[in-house]
């Protein structure tokens, strides 16, 4: 038999950046020679939400999830000594997305490459922004527009760059159900196309030309049976879609282009050396089947639970894949599950199940419509919610979690405070002046005008790009850019899901919540005051909010007043809602590693108005040096994701609420 040629492996990538440019660079090239093919860049939160670093927003957030980006300096800075023609580059980046491409695109041309021959991604999906991870900026329409303009420049000036990589991976994060990762995706990209197609800036005849820069970036949880069957699902429904909905006959151009992270949201805190086998579960999801295979593939550290990770751990995730794609003979066969009837019956119910649910977004507008009336974050809220009740149940079973709980101690962690990485306070300061000397040196009429062109365009209907391709080399700033598009297209707060959620988690007599919502109950009465009010607050640019959510649902279904009002708040306005509501307590969630400058500053604000006997409680991912800091602080309760029994938390809130009201522990019996 004829020995058939190994496949060629897929684009190995670690999602990575801290600090400074310069930082990231030398770890960017460090990686590269560690035998990773590709590069995955993390922005952090002020340059993926569209503010400098000197912004009152951006206090804290400095460098802590990803790379600083404020101008095109860094840009040089950040791929100094990276020939951008030879490299394939993923840009984790949405509502500064375009942005962030022009600023590569003119470092890429000050490299002398030619920049048809660029390769890689900008993530661009705004619609999941809106959903779950937060990052939005501008309203669905103006949203949908630059989402729009950025594709069909690419396609005319880049068009080996994919313009966008609508993402499924954060749906799963926030709580969706295969068939609803699947469906909100695939509405996304019915909105993109249609509003590519409607906007007549492509000729029809080049429309395959768009659907074939279409990419999708997914998550992989560790059910990989069910996810490798969400893969084939995945296929199927979009060479129908493209097929049918926009009569793409070429099947090259139909062919569904996808990269992976495997899931964070199923790591653990709790014995942390569990997750590595976990990873290694959810990685062959998406590279066993050939026929589902992912083309890229970046996988996070097993210590992700617990905060930043190190070079180290980064490389430890890029050696699992080097080991299955090199050392394993998975590249030497046809796909091996062709002809299985059991993934042909799940794939099969798959594909009907998200075909109903596409069907009923596409009746209420489509998935802009669907995201601007609420349905569809109200969808991830109660799925989640659900999904947290079953692992509290015992249910859903998560080893060292909710099951074979007890464990030798932890080589991996006996120090912990090294064994993630921190990044240093005084980063932030030295950014902020940085960003001083580059606004001082640059030429400040061309920025002006540049900006003054970026507006006339928002204005009227003509492509951005050009526009802010200017911008980028005129030295303007990444809040200057995001401040002239608000300037002109405003500011969108998206719907919390809070209120729609319905109950996930029964309050039967003899239940734990049952005896929670009677502590509440008792309390209020206690105090006096009808009902317990509970304010849940997310101070910063953390827009990651499902834990938030969660909190927030649990405490109205026990019976507390909720006053939650989203994302993206200061500490003056957290501690103004606070008073104005005359709340019980304060709760605050942060997973963005700003905890430490964020928090006390809420503290001392309480203490100026005259309202330190009020409980602030925090959640996140938290050190255990920074929660014992902000415990010495007055954080009456810390709590991380080892505490994952919601119910109990709610329980633990009534509990400093009568501490802090000097009334006696009440213990109602379960």
């Amino acid at each position: 038999m004829t020995e058939r040629k190994k496949d060629r492996p897929w684009l190995m990538r670690t999602y990575a950046g801290h600090s400074t440019a310069e930082a990231s660079n030398e770890l960017y090239r460090r990686n590269l020679a560690k035998g990773q093919t590709g590069l995955s860049v993390a922005f952090d939160l002020p340059t993926q939400t569209g503010y400098d670093p000197d912004h009152i927003l951006a206090r804290g957030e400095v460098g802590r999830v990803g790379v600083p980006v404020s101008h095109l300096g860094d840009m040089r800075r950040l791929f100094q000594e990276i020939p951008l023609e030879q490299m394939n580059t993923s840009m984790t980046i949405n509502a500064t997305a375009m942005w962030l491409l022009a600023l590569y695109q003119v470092v890429a041309e000050e490299q002398g490459a030619d920049i048809t021959k660029l390769q890689g991604t900008t993530q661009n999906d705004i619609v999941k922004e809106y959903l779950s991870r937060g990052t939005h900026v501008f309203p669905p329409g103006p949203s949908l527009r630059l989402t729009t303009d950025m594709i069909t420049y690419t396609v005319a000036n880049i068009p080996k760059w994919n313009p966008i990589n609508i993402c499924s991976y954060h749906l799963q994060e926030a709580g969706a159900t295969p068939v609803q990762e699947i469906a909100y995706a695939m509405s996304t990209a019915i909105a993109v196309l249609d509003a590519v197609r409607d906007s007549g800036q492509v000729p029809q005849e080049k429309f395959g030309d768009v659907v074939a820069r279409i990419s999708f970036f997914v998550n992989a949880g560790v059910r990989f049976v069910e996810e490798m069957c969400k893969m084939r699902a995945f296929g199927r429904i979009w060479d129908k879609v493209t097929r049918e909905r926009y009569g793409i006959e070429n099947e090259k151009q139909r062919r569904f282009r996808y990269g992976v992270q495997v899931n964070s949201l199923g790591l653990t805190e709790a014995q942390p050396e569990n997750n590595v086998q976990r990873i290694v579960l959810e990685m062959l999801a998406v590279t066993l089947s050939k026929d589902a295979r992912a083309r890229a593939v970046q996988l996070p550290a097993w210590n992700e639970a617990l905060g930043l990770p190190r070079p180290w751990d980064q490389q430890w995730s890029l050696r699992i894949q080097q080991v299955l794609a090199h050392e394993s003979d998975l590249l030497e066969y046809e796909d091996i599950f062709a002809g299985s009837h059991v993934i042909e019956a799940k794939v099969d119910a798959l594909v009907d199940e998200c075909l109903a649910e596409i069907d009923r977004i596409q009746e209420m507008g489509g998935a802009m419509a669907a995201v601007e009336s609420g349905y569809l974050k109200s969808q991830l809220v109660s799925s989640h919610a659900e999904r947290r009740a079953r692992i509290e149940a015992g249910d859903d079973k998560i080893v060292g979690v909710n099951i074979y709980e007890t464990t030798e101690e932890n080589p991996l962690t006996a120090d912990l405070d090294t064994a993630i990485m921190t990044v240093d306070p005084a980063n932030e300061a030295r950014v902020v002046a940085k960003l001083h000397e580059w606004r001082a040196d640059r030429e400040e009429g061309r920025a002006a005008e540049a900006l003054a062109t970026l507006k006339k365009a928002a204005a009227g209907t003509e492509n951005l790009m050009a526009a802010t391709v200017e911008c980028a080399r005129a030295g303007v700033t990444t809040g200057e850019w995001a401040w002239a598009l608000r300037d002109v297209f405003g500011e969108f707060r998206a719907p919390t899901g809070v209120s729609s959620a319905p109950v996930a988690v029964a309050a039967e007599a003899g239940t734990p919540l049952a005896a929670v919502r009677e502590k509440v109950s008792r309390t209020a009465e206690e105090l006096g005051c009808g009902r317990l009010r509970l304010l849940v607050g997310k101070p910063g640019l953390d827009g990651h909010s499902n834990g938030a959510e969660q909190i927030a649902v649990r405490a109205r279904d026990a019976g507390f007043e909720v006053v939650y009002q989203g994302i993206r708040l200061t500490p003056e306005q957290i501690v103004s809602a606070a008073l104005a509501e005359d709340v019980h307590c304060v709760g605050l969630s942060i997973l963005s590693g700003s905890h430490a400058e964020l928090v006390p500053d809420v503290l001392e604000r309480l203490r100026e108005a005259g309202a330190a006997d009020i409980p602030v409680i925090v959640g996140g991912i938290i050190p255990n040096a920074d929660g014992a800091a902000l415990k010495a602080a007055g954080v009456a309760a810390v709590f991380t994701p080892k505490d994952f029994g919601i119910t109990e938390i709610i329980g633990r809130i009534v509990d400093e609420i009568r501490k802090a009201n000097k009334l006696d522990p009440l213990e109602v019996p379960t």
